[in-house]
């Protein structure tokens, strides 16, 4: 069943961006109506994908790559994947992956960073949060394109024949993950803010201190920074490659309440800066 397929430049109905919720609420309510098994989403140009099962409920990028690497995992032996540093916890962490002996790497957001590394990585898929799937041989021939990422959504469904789309999400460890957030930072000042936010983190690991209550696990920083706890729970902070905007997205793998705990210890931090301005969306 077609929603909103007619083009149109001004984009009357909302942004065609498969992480705007406005959107993936959209395709929830037509999957609904029609009973729909899986809801696919592509922004303007088709190169990203994004996706609603079949109860309605949207399903964040990542978590669907999480999904598809399970599955492709299962009929490619230690397998490498790609995924940006803002997606979830899972590639690292999940179960399944591990028993497949799957394998998972961090990397730059961004489309140019993503299919370079996902092909020197020699990786069969990259995930974007963002809903860039890059399918390598013999999966893909190395470049995002939203349909080749909702034909191996379908190929899933189909080699699960007695599970749903919601089936197969509910199988995942549970966690609780923001969509990505973005305040307006002007581009001239977006680094250095990214920058000395960077800096306050690398302080607070070095000297043993804590965030939201907890010691810091880990920092990835090589884009922006990516701060994990001793829990699990992590929030990013990056400046948009794109955009005059700051990116932010948190997950916690123990609960609603950490999760807005480590976000609010970013807005914090992100408020001391009168550059920063309105967030697009916010937890």
């Amino acid at each position: 069943m077609p929603l909103d397929c007619e083009l149109d430049h001004s984009f009357p109905r909302y942004n065609p961006n498969p992480e705007d919720m406005k959107m993936l609420h959209a395709i929830s309510d037509a999957v609904v109506k029609h009973g729909a098994d899986v809801g696919l989403g592509f922004d303007g140009d088709g190169d990203r994908c994004g996706v609603v099962d079949n109860e309605g409920h949207e399903i964040f990028a990542d978590t669907v790559g999480v999904m598809l690497a399970r599955d492709i995992s299962a009929n490619y032996p230690n397998a490498v994947f790609v995924a940006d540093v803002k997606s979830t916890g899972l590639f690292m962490t999940d179960p399944v992956l591990q028993s497949n002996g799957a394998k998972a790497l961090y990397w730059k957001t961004g489309h140019s960073y993503m299919k370079r590394y996902t092909f020197e990585q020699k990786a069969l898929v990259g995930f974007e949060k963002s809903g860039h799937f890059f399918f390598q041989p013999p999966l893909g021939r190395g470049y995002d394109d939203g349909l080749v990422a909702a034909l191996a959504v379908c190929d899933m469904l189909d080699r699960a024949p007695a599970k749903s789309m919601a089936d197969l999400k509910r199988e995942l460890p549970k966690t609780y993950q923001s969509p990505t957030m973005s305040p307006h930072c002007d581009d001239e000042k977006k680094y250095g803010i990214v920058d000395q936010i960077v800096a306050e983190y690398e302080a607070i690991a070095k000297s043993g201190g804590t965030i939201a209550g907890q010691k810091v696990r880990d920092l990835v920083t090589v884009n922006g920074v990516r701060v994990t706890l001793a829990d699990g729970t992590w929030g990013l902070v990056r400046a948009s490659s794109n955009k005059p905007e700051l990116v932010i997205v948190v997950e916690s793998p123990v609960s609603e309440e950490n999760k807005i705990a480590m976000f609010r210890d970013i807005e914090a931090r992100l408020g001391k800066h009168p550059e920063v301005g309105a967030y697009n969306q916010k937890i």
